[in-house]
């Protein structure tokens, strides 16, 4: 008989912090995919998931009550006309990519946000990678724009490229986030 696997999103809290911190530090360590040089701790990381919270969002994706993946928003910019745009990333546990996670996350993000008063999500990711790009096209981001040499680590310059794509429509003047 198979076994059946649920997987659940919930609101991260700072009990959270440890396993993001570890699904996370791969990335910092192996990759150009962040452009971190060192992995935040556990405690940087609860610090990380207070700050937008209740602001934003920070979510992970459960798998048999094990924390397998994040995804949060954040603001975008600090001046005050951007306040309805929010930034977001996503990050599985090794081997889960390509596997519906990030899209799980996504969704439930992004339903969120909306809710929350946010009107644009945008994203940067550092080139190349095939998995990111192919996930934010399918999430309906579209290209804005490349930064070109604009991030050096592993001894390269790497280039990020920028999309977006919208929560919510319409020109009506928005309410503030909540």
């Amino acid at each position: 008989m198979a076994t059946i696997v649920t997987m659940k999103v919930r609101d991260a809290s700072v009990d959270d912090a440890a396993a993001c911190a570890a699904i996370y530090a791969p990335y910092v360590t192996d990759t150009a995919i962040t452009f971190e040089l060192d992995p935040p701790s556990p405690a940087e990381m609860a610090a990380r998931i207070n700050s937008v919270a209740t602001t934003h969002a920070w979510l992970v994706l459960e798998d048999a009550g094990d924390v397998v993946g994040y995804a949060y928003g954040g603001p975008f910019k600090a001046r005050a006309a951007y306040r309805w745009s929010c930034e977001v990333s996503v990050y599985l546990q090794q081997g889960r990519r390509r596997a519906g996670g990030g899209r799980t996350l996504y969704t439930a993000l992004f339903e969120r946000l909306a809710e929350r008063g946010f009107r644009t999500a945008v994203a940067g990711m550092t080139l190349p990678n095939d998995a990111s790009v192919g996930l934010h096209k399918a999430m309906g981001f579209e290209p804005v724009g490349t930064y070109r040499r604009i991030g050096w680590k592993h001894n390269r310059w790497h280039d990020v490229a920028w999309a977006q794509r919208p929560l919510v429509t319409g020109d009506d003047p928005p309410t503030e986030p909540r």
